[in-house]
């Protein structure tokens, strides 16, 4: 047995998005009539790497045009090391404590109060950020969050010359939201603090 051939065959590796599309335009397609995935009348998808400028392109990878049973040495390996749980590698969900803080921090910027590591740095906070002692835990009752009385807003120091990526302030979803929709829609005619009003007027009826 070559010394460079791994025990278990079975791989499990990262899709993007060019071969993910290909690979969802043959399972919609009606004439595929079984999965690919078949042990017995699957199909194989070739991958093809070529060089597009300096990237890696896999545009010509595609399905076989011939189904095929898997084989005995293929059969062997899933029966011997089994084959991945997809579910177990699913990015972990928020707990309800964290979605009320989602919810409380989305409210708290639609009414433009700052950022509070207070109430909210145990749960989602800036990079590089120190949480105070004492800030709100996670609880696993499932209750919401203890709300802390908002603190009071700092005069905004004067901004330095140069900042550095690490350093660039918070900032709340809505903020984020209304630049995107300026910068890419100029000829709208609506700054961010129009589009922030909006919301607000949105919340209030």
């Amino acid at each position: 047995m070559n010394e460079e051939t791994p025990e278990n065959p079975i791989r499990r590796f990262v899709i993007g998005p060019q071969i993910f599309k290909l690979l969802k335009a043959a399972l919609m397609d009606p004439d595929m009539e079984n999965l690919p995935t078949d042990y017995d009348a699957g199909t194989d998808f070739r991958l093809t790497k070529t060089q597009k400028g300096q990237y890696a392109d896999y545009s010509t990878s595609n399905w076989a045009r011939k189904e095929r049973s898997l084989n005995e040495a293929e059969r062997q390996a899933i029966e011997t090391h089994g084959l991945f749980d997809l579910n177990e590698f699913m990015p972990k969900r928020p707990s309800q404590d964290e979605l009320n803080v989602i919810m409380e921090m989305f409210e708290a910027s639609v009414d433009g109060e700052l950022y509070d590591p207070q109430r909210w740095g145990n749960f989602y906070k800036p990079y590089g950020l120190e949480v105070p002692e004492g800030a709100a835990t996670n609880s696993s009752s499932g209750s919401s969050a203890p709300k802390a009385a908002p603190a009071q807003a700092p005069k905004p120091a004067p901004a330095p010359a140069a900042v550095e990526e690490d350093d660039i302030p918070f900032k709340s979803n809505e903020e984020a939201e209304a630049e995107a929709v300026t910068t890419e829609s100029p000829s709208a005619g609506k700054d961010a603090s129009d589009i922030l009003a909006m919301i607000r007027a949105r919340k209030s009826d």
